[in-house]
């Protein structure tokens, strides 16, 4: 229950997270908050406090997961979640991070994860004023004519200084003299040169040079300063001086150029002659940059590249050239070098925010926050952002170049529990470039798959006599969750029969389904049963399910045939009748037997075995009807005893063996002999079988009225000759009333039966008339009569 609640916390707070992303979208594009700071500072200079910009209050920050994002600029900040500070982590050069440019503004970015939120902020770099004006060289040469007239102006080579705005250079000065001074001019761009006016008219052969002192200052408080000797040659006369063919010159390069490509070819020239018409070419007021980046030969005016062009770094050069003759005199031009923009720069991604492991029922979860920036211009640096096509997730665009990796509908781990999503930046350029990320999402397992068995139902066979504990079987289920929620435990359910003990026939292994028979099984007391076991996994909410087991017990060749007529255990052996007139094949008796096996441990057989009279009987082999096979004579002895096996069709068999007492018996009419037994039909109707048994009786009642009649009469005149023969052993008692018809393979079938005992005692003529006898094996000698008195016995069957 615990983890079911907090499953459906875990889904609300992705939905939360959802909608805070779409509101910190809306808010983080809206406005760009502006902090400054001084360069030079020392590490951990508090910048800002964010918690009003971000609407938090500092017990929030923390779980929010706040984050800084700044790119393509040395700025190192951190954010300390406990306060919601900004602080620098190193020191900041104004210099480094933008050069010349003013002011210098560094965009980054406050990302709060949980849920999304993006503070788009600058951070101002404040100059100071850290660096000195420096002259690139230490010496400047000019070289003036005697004859130059007072009040021309020469221009000097300027100072450099890294700093902006009032801590630039603002100045020059020049060390006093009596045939110079300084004149500052103004340019476009803001900076000040510097130019020397001619006050008197030189003379080279009072003063053949003068050495000067030439002083920059900057702005700043108190003013940095550096210094350059200006060396002033004093030439002879040289009144023409050189004159570009083109005032300006523009030229555009590829960015990939190779180094020594030629760039440009400036060209001067001079109407004088000899030495004051030879022309040199320089640059003029170049920086350190422009002289690493570009190499002038001084006698063709070529201009050469000294090292790879970077469009991302600079986009356009302003080189100043000047054109010196012999005599001193300069000109000037300027050459306008436009770097061009090739595709040579990939898209750059930035992962901010990746979940690597995502519940596989939980809708719109985002995976990944991600920026993406292209440093070159135009169609290269556009840029279009995709992943697959054939994965449950999106790609949605947030701010300015920034997008999220979203799912879009429930994820199933049975179905497929890894996923790697690529995803793939192309800018517009011609070729294209394309750069490529691939992160992994892992899907989390929940319990929403119940244990399945491998079979809807199982039957497990035991033979019967089975020794305890007996593996019978396996009960196998498999539940395609992982981890805890795929391991399961097997139990027994309560059987639907409440008359069944499971829980001492049969039990089972909760870790791997094994079935055991606790104790050995009897078929003939039970067949079959069945019940339900269940599987269920260590899920929370755990799940189950249950299948159906059938146990059947086969049979064993445990049970030898039970003879049912004539009972072995009888206190006095039953005597079959049998007249001396019997034709052959006459029915002396039927040998019933049982089997409380089953199939073939109880199809019964039957054979002879001993005889007191050998081939004078026979048994049929599958029914155990016992005849005669020949005509008696007057040799054959009166009493005969006859031993019979019957045997089943098990491996091992077993048998029984039955014994059997016959009386030969003269003066018992044909007509008086029991009729051939007819099976009964089992398909007869109750009220047939009731009309027959009437007419039966009715029929025997008569008859046995005559036959007591003539028995009585034959029994007094004979009765002296039977007792000379030795008498017959009639058995005591009340005749035992078992006799049951098998007809075929051992199946009983009803049958009624009734017997006539008559007394030899002339004076008692007592009889018993027509007692039907219950086909019971279990009626014990207690329930026999107790008559003193011997009785002969026939049995009449009727079916």
């Amino acid at each position: 229950m615990e983890a079911g609640e907090e499953m459906e916390r875990v889904v609300k707070k992705r939905q939360v997270l959802l909608f805070f992303v779409l509101l910190g979208i809306a808010q983080a594009g809206s406005t760009i908050r502006r902090y400054s700071v001084e360069e030079e500072a020392e590490n951990g200079l508090f910048v800002a406090n964010l918690l009003k910009d971000l609407g938090l209050e500092v017990k929030e920050l923390a779980a929010r997961g706040p984050r800084v994002i700044s790119k393509g600029k040395k700025l190192n900040l951190e954010f300390k979640r406990q306060t919601g500070d900004l602080l620098l982590r190193e020191k900041v050069d104004r210099e480094e991070l933008c050069g010349p440019a003013e002011p210098c503004v560094v965009p980054f970015q406050v990302l709060l994860e949980n849920p999304l939120q993006i503070l788009q902020a600058e951070l101002q770099i404040r100059d100071i004023n850290d660096h000195s004006p420096v002259f690139l060289d230490k010496e400047i040469i000019l070289k003036i004519s005697e004859t130059t007239a007072s009040g021309t102006t020469f221009l000097i080579e300027s100072a450099q200084d890294l700093d902006v705005g009032n801590n630039s250079l603002q100045t020059y000065t020049i060390s006093p003299n009596f045939y110079f001074h300084l004149k500052l001019q103004d340019r476009p761009d803001g900076s000040v040169l510097p130019l020397l006016v001619l006050d008197k008219v030189l003379d080279r052969e009072e003063r053949s040079e003068i050495r000067l002192i030439l002083t920059a200052l900057d702005g700043g408080s108190p003013p940095r300063s550096g210094t350059a000797q200006v060396l002033i040659e004093v030439l002879d006369i040289n009144d023409n001086a050189p004159s570009f063919s083109k005032p300006r010159y523009e030229v555009q390069v590829p960015e990939n150029s190779p180094v020594g490509s030629l760039l440009a070819t400036v060209s001067a020239r001079d109407l004088d002659i000899g030495d004051h018409g030879q022309i040199a070419y320089s640059f003029s007021q170049a920086s350190e940059d422009i002289r690493k980046t570009f190499r002038m030969n001084t006698t063709s005016g070529e201009i050469l590249l000294a090292k790879t062009l970077d469009f991302e770094s600079t986009q356009a050069y302003t080189v100043y050239v000047q054109a010196t003759d012999g005599g001193g005199l300069s000109g000037s031009t300027v050459v306008f070098v436009e770097v061009m923009d090739l595709n040579d720069n990939p898209p750059e991604l930035t992962m901010s925010s990746l979940t690597n492991h995502i519940p596989e029922n939980a809708p719109e979860t985002v995976v990944a926050v991600f920026s993406v920036a292209d440093p070159d211009s135009g169609d290269n640096g556009k840029m279009v952002c995709s992943i697959q096509e054939d994965l449950p997730f999106i790609l949605k665009p947030s701010v300015e170049n920034f997008y999220t990796v979203m799912t879009n509908t429930a994820l199933d781990r049975e179905t497929r529990s890894q996923y790697n999503i690529t995803i793939s930046v192309s800018d517009m350029g011609t070729p294209r470039l394309t750069t490529q990320h691939t992160i992994t999402v892992q899907v989390s397992d929940i319990n929403d798959n119940a244990p399945t068995f491998t079979q809807t139902s199982y039957t497990v066979f035991v033979q019967e006599n089975n020794s305890p504990a007996l593996h019978i079987g396996t009960i196998s289920a498999t539940d395609s969750d992982s981890g805890s929620n795929a391991q399961i435990t097997y139990s027994l359910l309560l059987p639907q029969d409440p008359q069944l003990a499971l829980a001492s026939l049969v039990s089972i292994n909760a870790d791997n389904g094994q079935l055991f028979a606790l104790r050995a099984l009897d078929y003939e007391v039970l067949q079959a049963f069945e019940f339900h076991v269940g599987a269920t996994d260590q899920g929370s909410p755990s799940l189950s399910s249950h299948t159906l087991v059938r146990v059947l017990v086969l049979d064993d060749n445990d049970n030898a045939p039970f003879a049912l007529y004539p009972l072995q255990n009888a206190s006095a052996p039953c005597t079959e009748l049998l007249p001396r007139v019997a034709e052959p094949g006459y029915l002396v008796t039927k040998v019933v037997a049982v089997d409380r096996d089953s199939g073939q441990n109880a199809w019964l057989s039957f054979q002879l075995l001993k005889a007191t009279e050998p081939g004078l009987f026979s048994v049929w082999a599958h029914n155990g009807e016992v005849r005669t096979t020949r005509l008696l004579s007057e040799r054959d002895a009166t009493k005969h005893r006859l031993l019979l096996l019957v045997k089943d069709n098990g491996e091992p068999p077993r048998s029984a063996s039955v014994t059997l007492h016959v009386l030969v018996v003269d003066g018992f009419s044909q007509p008086y002999l029991p009729l051939p037994e007819v099976a009964p039909d089992p398909t007869q109707d109750d009220d047939v079988l009731t009309l027959y048994l009437v007419i039966a009786l009715a029929s025997v009642s008569s008859l046995f009225l005559l036959s007591v009649l003539l028995f009585v009469g034959v029994r007094v005149c004979r009765r002296d000759r039977a007792t000379s023969m030795g008498g017959c052993s009639i058995p005591e008692g009340h005749f035992p009333g078992h006799l049951v018809d098998v007809s075929g393979a051992g199946t009983l079938s009803q049958s009624y039966q009734y017997e006539v005992c008559l007394t030899g005692d002339a004076g008692t003529p007592d009889f018993k008339f027509l007692k039907p006898v219950i086909p019971n094996f279990l009626l014990q000698s207690s329930e026999r009569e107790n008559d003193t008195n011997p009785s002969y016995r026939n049995s009449f069957e009727f079916s």
